[in-house]
């Protein structure tokens, strides 16, 4: 290590990364855009103002996947234990999926080679 010069290195403690403060002015810049075209519509009202901006395909990428991510829970609640198991009574396994396919490619194999019979005198 060196010496000791009183001096602090790196980042001071608090002090925003390059992204997190750019994503930040992004935010304000949004906001103060949409609040000269709509006036105080976002006053108390995240989930629209969240919405706005994910629906935004000239901000960055970055930008627009976190509010998403903010506003998902509020879009979709999660579903309650009782209504997930209800997903299952139409899951089939892979297995039986498998053994369903095989049989379905083996009797359409067998198409072509069954001979058709006639009854004597027809």
């Amino acid at each position: 290590m060196g010496t000791r010069t009183g001096r602090a290195r790196g980042r001071p403690k608090g002090a925003k990364n390059k992204r997190t403060a750019a994503r930040e002015a992004a935010m304000k810049e949004m906001a103060a855009q949409i609040g000269k075209a709509v006036g105080d519509a976002f006053e108390g009202d995240a989930l629209a103002y969240l919405i706005s901006v994910y629906k935004d395909p000239l901000k960055p990428e970055t930008l627009r996947i976190d509010a998403a991510k903010a506003a998902i829970r509020y879009e979709r609640p999660a579903l309650a234990p009782g209504e997930q198991g209800d997903r299952d009574r139409d899951f089939v396994p892979l297995a039986k999926r498998i053994e369903y396919y095989e049989r379905r490619d083996a009797i359409e194999a067998s198409a072509s080679k069954v001979v058709e019979l006639k009854k004597p005198g027809s």
